[in-house]
């Protein structure tokens, strides 16, 4: 990068830090955070609800097709496609049932939410996928080595073929622009599983085509490419969940956010001994220690400390905040062990 792109990048920060304190000043002169009413929540709830169900119908039968494109055409690349389409409908249910399971709060079960579910159901998701991988990839080697990779298509097969894959592809390359436009995790991870669909389809085609009329053993071969692009690509959406699920910290940007809002909450805090903000499933769990006078009542100093943690709680990222009073900050950090 030359010395213009790093000046460029600073006043960009600058700008973001900037946007991000006027939204927290919103948040203390308002009460609320700007955004979307009660009415468009629920409208884009309804969209996002509409789209998962669309997609599970696509799944199953577009599943039926490709099942009847694999019996047809007997090819290892179109199975491989094939199976890959049948964990859609799998893996469909199990976000399904997360949704499902986030929008129907226990607080005597699950008293700190169900946020955790979502990532969690996207790594069973993940797992199931890469074991498919594994599958393809070990029976793609054994017919290698056997050489039983003979392949012909008859003209009739090859048209049913053709015709079935282009117009699976098209259907989920249509599902996966839509299920892009919406914020929602598990759209989007629809969305992920569309285009990985779209990928999928088109080599399965194209390794069926060259293995009819070039050599058999193109077929395998495609049907091992898959697994990998599989494997890798469900390796790391696991990885992005994991973090997630292990307490990962907050941006620096957006700790920025909180110690600003914090400071501005109340003239009567002095200092701002720890604020903390770390993963807890899609939301952040958020720890923040205030110093507040020494001789203050008991009851003045709860209701600075309740009232913010109620404005912290209004931030959409934020799942839940602790908010803990002192009345000094040169004492040793709290829960030292998990530090040390």
């Amino acid at each position: 990068m030359c010395p213009e792109d790093y000046v460029a990048e600073y006043y960009q920060q600058q700008v973001e830090m900037l946007e991000g304190f006027n939204e927290m000043d919103a948040l203390t002169d308002r009460g609320y955070v700007p955004g979307m009413s009660k009415e468009e929540r629920e409208n884009l709830a309804k969209s996002e609800t509409f789209a998962i169900r669309i997609s599970n119908i696509a799944n199953m039968v577009l599943f039926a097709a490709k099942v009847y494109a694999s019996i047809r055409s007997g090819s290892l690349a179109i199975i491989a496609s094939t199976l890959d389409s049948l964990l859609d409908l799998l893996s469909g249910f199990i976000l399904w049932f997360t949704a499902f399971s986030m929008q129907t709060p226990n607080p005597y079960q699950y008293p700190i939410g169900k946020k955790r579910m979502q990532p969690l159901g996207i790594l069973v998701f993940a797992s199931v996928m890469a074991t498919l991988g594994l599958q393809i990839i070990l029976e793609s080697i054994r017919t290698l080595l056997l050489g039983d990779s003979v392949f012909n298509l008859t003209k009739e097969q090859e048209r049913w073929v053709v015709g079935i894959m282009i117009s699976v592809t098209i259907v989920k390359l249509v599902l996966m622009v839509y299920c892009r436009t919406f914020t929602n995790e598990i759209v989007k991870a629809y969305a992920q599983d569309h285009f990985f669909d779209v990928v999928t389809n088109a080599i399965g085609l194209v390794a069926a085509l060259l293995a009819n009329y070039i050599a058999g053993w193109i077929d395998p071969l495609g049907a091992i490419i898959l697994a990998l692009y599989t494997i890798r690509t469900w390796s790391m959406t696991v990885l992005e969940n994991v973090n997630s699920l292990v307490g990962r910290s907050a941006a620096p940007e957006y700790l920025q956010k909180l110690t600003y809002l914090c400071w501005n909450h109340h003239k009567a805090i002095r200092h701002i001994d720890t604020v903390r903000a770390y993963t807890f499933g899609s939301h952040y769990f958020v720890e923040v220690d205030i110093v507040l006078p020494g001789d203050m009542p008991l009851e003045e100093a709860h209701d600075i400390g309740e009232s913010l943690q109620e404005k912290l709680e209004l931030l959409p990222e934020i799942e839940r905040a602790f908010v803990h009073l002192d009345y000094e900050y040169k004492h040793k950090p709290e829960h030292a062990q998990a530090h040390s």
